[in-house]
């Protein structure tokens, strides 16, 4: 299994590469629905009050905000 993912790591071009076991951690962790976007409220709640794991995600996700998504 874990042959699989860094072989389609190495597939993509740039961007972040999040292991498949680890997507959706942050949502579950805020109480939010997959398919909808967590409020900052919460990401800054878990960045604070989180496991050390969650405020590592958190945190991620606060500086992504940041970023221009293929803009």
């Amino acid at each position: 299994m874990a042959g699989e993912y860094h072989e389609a790591r190495q597939k993509r071009k740039g961007g972040i590469h999040i292991k498949p076991s680890h997507e959706g951690k942050l949502h579950e962790a805020a109480g939010v629905g997959k398919d909808k976007k967590i409020p900052l409220a919460k990401e800054e709640e878990l960045k604070e009050h989180g496991t050390p794991a969650e405020k590592k995600e958190a945190t991620f996700a606060i500086n992504a905000r940041k970023w221009h998504h293929g803009k």
